[in-house]
């Protein structure tokens, strides 16, 4: 009899880790593994997608091409807003992240982009948006 692989609304607790271009971006691999219900959306629905059928005790890796693991690039998605707006204790710095709460009480993370004496130009897309991913699974439980 074969292992039952995860499914919608499943408790999985795995180690993962994510690159792009060679360059570790996020990894549990040497720390504590992460635990979360799959459906429930503690994770990106384009890489929960990948998690579907999979057994405890695979350990595989995915090339995921651009887009697949977190959209694509949205140029839409890119803002300038005054300086004003942002609590002047902030660092606005190129390359920064700034962290964004919506009246739901969601938040929301933007890239800093650019920076002028009137305004500050963010990127509200995922870092990853648009780029190729790999994404390293090996799964511990499922309940």
């Amino acid at each position: 009899m074969s292992a039952r692989g995860a499914r919608m609304g499943d408790r999985l607790t795995l180690h993962y880790r994510l690159s792009c271009s060679g360059r570790e971006v996020v990894s549990t691999f040497g720390s504590d593994p992460e635990t979360f219900v799959l459906g429930s959306g503690e994770i990106d629905p384009r890489l929960e997608v990948h998690l579907l059928g999979l057994p405890v005790g695979v350990h595989t890796t995915l090339r995921l091409g651009p887009g697949e693991a977190f959209g694509a690039h949205d140029a839409t998605l890119i803002h300038w807003l005054p300086r004003a707006d942002f609590d002047p204790t902030l660092d606005l710095k190129r390359g920064h992240t700034v962290e964004f709460t919506l009246p739901n009480g969601q938040t929301l993370n933007a890239t800093i982009l650019d920076v002028n004496e009137t305004d500050v130009q963010v990127d509200f897309n995922h870092p990853l948006a648009g780029l190729p991913v790999e994404f390293e699974i090996e799964i511990l439980a499922l309940e």
